[in-house]
């Protein structure tokens, strides 16, 4: 099983689960737990071979990464708490994950928020992930992760968010990080899935004027689908819940209470 924290409120019976993306840990929500936590019941949880969830040296690399058996792994830890519904709150590869999860198991899911969320992946995303594709075996991989997130987060001011990834994919196992570069790499059919399918989930899109390879599509998507609004913070990159985390912390507990309000 997954390597999770939980934080119970005293009288809220609404939980907050959080997931973050590939080469990250839940360490990257150490911005948020102190005011979430006020709020509701949180579940913070490190995916498959991230943080503390280790992968079992028996079978670790003969386990096949799909983007279901990785949704499996957070319903595992949700029926193991009892959670039977919760709000989502993912960032970059994350979303994609709370996406798939509620288009697998909808009934679980009462929001979902996208931080930095990935619905397309553009030419020059596609262009990177193939030239990682033919690098992945000869170059470490860690340079070609510090590649990737200077593509992703460029400027002086995505510095923190940055460094913060690296530090974190540092903790990964060479071939685990190809495992889930291979999965990333197979990713265009299930976005355009996304895309094409409303699921009329309340969602919630939380992302950066800076984020220049994936803000253009979530535009078309928020137009597209009806349950969907976006909020876009200016002079803010991919990273959104590091580089403005008090914002961001704003405008999604403002957000979940509008939704738990509803319900």
């Amino acid at each position: 099983m997954l390597h999770y924290t939980t934080y119970i409120h005293e009288t809220s019976d609404q939980w907050v689960t959080f997931v973050h993306g590939a080469g990250g840990s839940s360490t990257i929500w150490y911005k948020q737990v102190r005011d979430f936590k006020k709020h509701f019941n949180v579940l913070l949880l490190d995916l498959r071979g991230h943080g503390n969830s280790k992968p079992n040296i028996k079978d670790a690399f003969d386990k096949k990464y799909t983007f279901d058996s990785i949704t499996e792994d957070i319903v595992e830890v949700l029926d193991h708490e009892g959670i039977k519904e919760s709000h989502f709150i993912g960032i970059s590869l994350g979303t994609i994950l709370i996406r798939n999860l509620a288009e697998n198991y909808s009934n679980r899911v009462k929001s979902m928020v996208m931080g930095g969320a990935i619905m397309k992946l553009n030419f020059r995303s596609q262009v990177l992930m193939r030239l990682g594709i033919i690098c992945k075996s000869v170059v470490p991989y860690l340079w070609l992760y510090k590649f990737f997130a200077f593509i992703i987060m460029p400027n002086k001011n995505h510095r923190e968010s940055r460094l913060l990834f690296v530090r974190e994919a540092k903790k990964l196992y060479q071939k685990e990080f190809i495992r889930w570069f291979k999965l990333t790499s197979e990713i265009n059919p299930l976005l355009r899935f996304f895309r094409a399918v409303d699921i009329r989930i309340p969602t919630f899109y939380i992302m950066g004027g800076e984020d220049y390879l994936f803000l253009p599509t979530i535009r078309k998507v928020v137009k597209a689908h009806r349950d969907s609004t976006l909020f876009v913070i200016e002079d803010c990159g991919h990273v959104v819940n590091v580089e403005q985390p008090m914002v961001f912390n704003q405008k999604v507990i403002q957000y979940l209470h509008s939704v738990g309000h509803k319900s």
